[in-house]
């Protein structure tokens, strides 16, 4: 198959998440509501982060990278999810579904680096101090950016050329809610084996190296916190990563379960349920998680409030 001819291949179809329209009609006000909050939020998160001049520090310059890319993140599956728990048409193109799953693994590619990022910098702040506004200067971090965001990008090309190059053969459709590698892996009737040769590979590289680097960070962070003889000291001191420790103990479990397994236990239910958690669910909690846990992006937010009251 030639990647490039995919005006000539045909149609997919999603399966979505049920076929009760009484419970298709709940879904679609609940990951409505869902995918509001997650653009409200992490939008609000974005926007407070970039006007409040206390924030421009790196451990916010990271999670307003966070919150954009959990903007992209949720919009790539979730319209049209919504659409077809609305009773639209449940068909995706060729083309489209290729798309959809090229931005899908960048961005989830893109978040395995940025969290690891963000637990590289709770580590110097926390573990060496002295050294941290030098090391994590602007420069640095915006070299940081760049580079796992080209990265996870990047990565991607290769997932989507490989999925694009197998023969999907009688049925075209895909037992999911949106394109994904493991359903269009199963549905393909031509040889996969390069195709989950790389994505080991490439979960190893990016995912499990990611994931190994953060825990490493956190051994340290914890080890550190466990010196502070006093109560208060280890408690406002461990407060500074909670909400990022949270966030990746969701992340990389739910990716962990989906990416690094064979892929003949595929399970739809299984499957999809822990795809909504970290596409859908995870990107409208991320907003919470940090507001609710830090008094600075909560003091940040009533100052952002009270300059657009006033402007008003």
């Amino acid at each position: 198959m030639n990647w490039l001819n995919w005006t000539s291949e045909p149609d997919f179809t999603l399966s979505g998440l049920s076929n009760d329209e009484r419970i298709q009609y709940l879904l679609f006000v609940i990951f409505l509501l869902l995918y509001l909050t997650s653009l409200g939020g992490n939008l609000t998160i974005t926007t407070t982060i970039w006007a409040e001049g206390k924030l421009h520090t790196p451990m916010y310059f990271f999670l307003g990278n966070l919150s954009f890319l959990d903007i992209c993140y949720s919009s790539v599956t979730v319209p049209k999810l919504l659409m077809g728990l609305a009773g639209g048409s449940s068909e995706i193109s060729y083309r489209g579904c290729m798309t959809q799953l090229y931005f899908y693994v960048s961005c989830c590619s893109t978040e395995c680096l940025l969290l690891s990022v963000m637990g590289f910098d709770r580590y110097m702040a926390i573990c060496n101090p002295m050294h941290y506004t030098t090391i994590m200067n602007k420069q640095m971090c915006l070299q940081l950016a760049i580079g796992l965001w080209l990265t996870g990008f990047v990565a991607s090309i290769t997932h989507t050329i490989l999925t694009a190059q197998l023969s999907y053969c009688d049925s075209h459709r895909i037992s999911h809610f949106f394109c994904d590698i493991p359903p269009m892996l199963k549905l393909a009737c031509s040889d996969t084996f390069l195709n989950k040769v790389f994505i080991l590979t490439a979960g190893g590289l990016l995912g499990l190296s990611s994931f190994v680097l953060t825990l490493v960070s956190y051994v340290h962070i914890i080890s550190a916190i466990l010196k502070i003889h006093t109560n208060v000291g280890r408690s406002k001191t461990f407060s500074t990563c909670a909400s990022h420790l949270i966030v990746v103990i969701i992340f990389f479990g739910s990716i962990s379960f989906m990416y690094m397994r064979p892929t003949s236990n595929y399970s739809l239910d299984q499957d999809q349920l822990v795809s909504l958690l970290y596409a859908v669910v995870t990107p409208a909690l991320n907003p919470i998680i940090y507001t609710l846990r830090n008094k600075e992006v909560k003091i940040a937010l009533k100052k952002t409030i009270n300059k657009i009251l006033i402007a008003k």
